[in-house]
């Protein structure tokens, strides 16, 4: 079982062996181990821009500030087990105040084959962009270039196997301020999310890039820009005497 203190004060709980599935992970399936507790004095669970902008909309999007506050508390004590995160999913278990955590699960809508079409041209015009996100970066341009990456308030669609009908309940807020800690370390995770896999975009953008190089060695060098010398001398005008030498010294 899962030993218990109570709701106000209690230390964090001590949690069993996960009961999240690592050996099925694959190019759509990912497990990230659970984290150690956050403590109450960490000012905020995300520290990149990408991972704030999660959790503004997941605060944005709530109905209840008291559920997110002992949301909050839930994930600073370390009650949320290992998180999975599949295309439109990211799922854990979490500790609540019976001895058997609850399932909760946040849904968001995938990317159509446009919109990551459009991802993947945006990403390939700059090496920069490439080099940022093998770095675990994920720069603003690719953010802003017509794409839904990010979750706006509302996007979050929470679920737990708790009895409560809050959206979100405290378990599934408790995930979402986790996910954010997870997606700090790793921006692939929310790609994933969005539908498609760290391997699965790295392999897309280098034939996008092969495709670029080679249309670039076929057109040849660029031409400079100039005028052509006989254009010059067709519209020569004469040139005037030469002025009288100087006398000598």
């Amino acid at each position: 079982g899962w030993p218990w203190c109570g709701e106000a004060g209690a230390a964090a709980p001590r949690l069993p062996r996960t009961m999240a599935t690592p050996h099925r992970d694959n190019e759509h399936r990912r497990t990230f181990p659970a984290l150690p507790p956050a403590g109450p004095d960490r000012a905020s669970f995300a520290e990149t821009w990408w991972g704030q902008a999660w959790l503004t909309a997941l605060e944005k999007g709530a109905l209840d500030t008291a559920r997110l506050a002992r949301g909050r508390g839930y994930a600073e004590q370390g009650r949320v087990d290992a998180i999975t995160v599949t295309p439109g999913s990211v799922l854990a278990y979490v500790q609540g105040s019976r001895p058997r955590p609850y399932r909760a699960e946040v849904r968001l809508p995938t990317l159509d084959d446009e919109d990551w079409d459009r991802f993947l041209r945006s990403a390939a015009e700059r090496p920069a962009h490439i080099a940022a996100l093998l770095d675990k970066e994920l720069p603003r341009f690719l953010a802003d270039c017509g794409v839904p990456l990010l979750p706006g308030p509302g996007d979050l669609d929470a679920h737990c196997s708790c009895p409560d009908r809050g959206r979100p309940c405290k378990h599934a807020a408790a995930l979402c301020y986790q996910t954010a800690r997870v997606l700090d370390t790793d921006p692939f995770a929310l790609l994933l999310l969005r539908g498609r896999g760290e391997r699965e975009l790295l392999d897309a953008l280098s034939r996008l890039n092969a495709t670029r190089a080679a249309r670039a060695d076929e057109r040849g060098p660029d031409s400079l820009p100039g005028v052509r010398a006989s254009q010059v001398l067709a519209h020569r005008r004469p040139l005037p005497p030469l002025p009288a030498p100087l006398p000598p010294p």
